[in-house]
Parts: structure tokens; C-alpha cells; sequence
């Protein structure tokens, strides 16, 4: 399905299951879209299985969305927005946002610019390296518009590229995107933030950093290490679903914060 946003960008996305159960709306990655971030790993078959509603969009300039090749077009303050707009669109007032990597970033944004919207924060594939300094956002817009694939150098920036390429992404619009203005993140923006928190990251994820960190940051939040596994291999992984499903069900250790109760 498609609907356009108030900003008259066309978003592609999925909604199944009825409307008076839990809604979990699930925010891709970088270089994937809701397919493979989310049916093809088993996310959507597990949230049927419960029985609970789930939606899952393509992020601006992946999947079926709308692409454009203008960095401008890639604030993620506007990209958060289409998942608030998404939520509109559906009428759904509360739901448990789930994102994964840059899908975590969007999901944090858009909980600390409407948090009423969320009963539940999933960030995944992100950790303590989230108050690092920007990256420098040329290079994967180079690893992305590279001629060769193979000659690219750094093993993370053509794995991404590698990735793309495999789910038929518009390189061009993942360049962009790239380079659109990413929202910073400090300590002092989490320490406000309530909603119910759990953040995911792999043990060998370089990219993220500690879980642990990254919750300390945010008042009774949660963190799990998925041992074995680095950032492309963190989604599939069967701990991160019993870990997410404990904590959308209440049965995950939050003793520091009764209040989420």
C-alpha cells in the first residue's frame, strides 16, 4: 500500500492484523526496506503469530517508497516524521515502535518529539557510539556510487554496499540519503525521554557500541548483548525476538523502573 504525507512524499507500506490489538510499528535499516528487514527475517510472521497488529513502512528513498537523490531530502527529523504521519494515516493513537539501526534512530526521534504516540521503544542495532561525533556521511556516499564494488576499502562500507545491491536498493538515493542531516543525540536530549525503553545490539557490532551505555542514557531503559553476532547479523537473530517479546510482555527484568510496570 502507498499513502502520501503531508509533505507529499509517497511512502510504500505494510499493515496486517486487526485494530483492537497491540500495534508494533517496525522501522527498517539503512540499505533495506520493510521485505527484507521484516518478512524475510520473520518478524512479521512472529508478531501474526501472536496474534498482534503490525506495520511496517519503507523508509523514504528505499524499498517502494518515494526515492529522490537530493540529500535534502533526507533530515531525519522529516524522516521520523512519515512514521508519525504513517501512524496518522492509520489512525492508530499509541503503538510499540521497533527500529533497527538507522530505523533506531529515526524511532528515537520521533519518540522524543511525540512520546505520548509510544507505549514501547525498541532500538536495535544502536548502542553507546550514537553520541559519537557525525561519521564522515562522503564516504558511504562514495561506497554507494562506486564504480567496483570490490575496491572499496573498508570492509563495513562494502558490506553496506554489497547489501544494497542485493535487495535492487536505488544506490543513488542510498547516496543521498547518506548525506541527509542526521538528528545529533546527547546524553542530556534521552534524560527526559519516558517511554518504556529496550535497546539491542550485537556483541561484535563495532557500529553500535554498547547497548548498556546507551540505555544508562535513557531513565529505565533496558539493554541486551546478543552474543556472536555483529551489526548484519543482529536482526536475525533468534535472541533479539525472545528478548523484544519478554519486554513487550512485561516478563523482561525492569526492577529499576516500577513505574513501567
Amino acid at each position: 500500500m502507498i499513502f502520501e504525507t503531508p509533505a507529499r512524499v509517497r511512502i510504500a507500506y505494510d499493515d496486517a492484523g486487526p485494530a483492537d490489538v497491540p500495534t508494533r510499528v517496525l522501522v527498517h535499516g539503512f540499505a533495506s526496506n520493510r521485505r527484507e528487514g521484516w518478512l524475510r527475517t520473520g518478524w512479521c510472521a512472529a508478531f501474526d503469530a501472536r496474534r498482534e497488529r503490525r506495520i511496517a513502512l519503507d523508509l523514504r528513498g528505499h524499498g517502494e517508497s518515494q526515492h529522490s537523490h537530493d540529500p535534502a531530502d533526507y533530515a531525519h527529523d522529516a524522516m521520523a516524521a512519515d512514521i508519525l504521519a504513517l501512524m496518522d494515516h492509520l489512525e492508530v493513537r499509541r503503538a510499540s515502535l521497533i527500529g533497527f539501526s538507522l530505523g533506531a534512530r529515526l524511532a528515537l526521534t520521533a519518540a522524543l518529539a511525540q512520546p505520548d504516540r509510544f507505549e514501547h521503544l525498541v532500538l536495535g542495532g544502536v548502542g553507546m557510539r550514537l553520541f559519537d561525533p557525525p561519521r564522515d556521511a562522503g564516504a558511504m556516499a562514495e561506497a554507494m556510487t562506486a564504480a567496483d564494488p570490490d575496491a572499496i576499502a573498508q570492509p563495513l562500507l562494502r558490506s553496506f554496499r554489497l547489501f544494497a545491491e542485493a535487495q535492487g536498493e536505488d544506490l543513488l538515493a542510498l547516496a543521498a540519503c547518506s548525506q541527509g542531516d542526521a538528528r545529533r543525540f546527547d546524553p542530556e536530549d534521552l534524560a527526559g525521554l519516558r517511554v518504556p525503553t529496550l535497546v539491542v545490539a550485537g556483541a561484535r557490532d563495532l557500529l553500535a557500541g554498547s547497548p548498556e551505555g546507551l540505555a544508562e542514557a535513557i531513565p529505565g531503559a533496558s539493554a541486551v548483548t546478543l552474543p556472536g553476532c555483529d551489526h548484519f547479523g543482529a536482526i536475525t537473530h533468534a535472541l533479539f525476538k525472545g528478548k523484544v517479546y519478554d519486554f513487550l510482555d512485561g516478563w523482561l527484568d525492569l526492577d529499576e523502573a516500577p513505574g513501567f510496570r
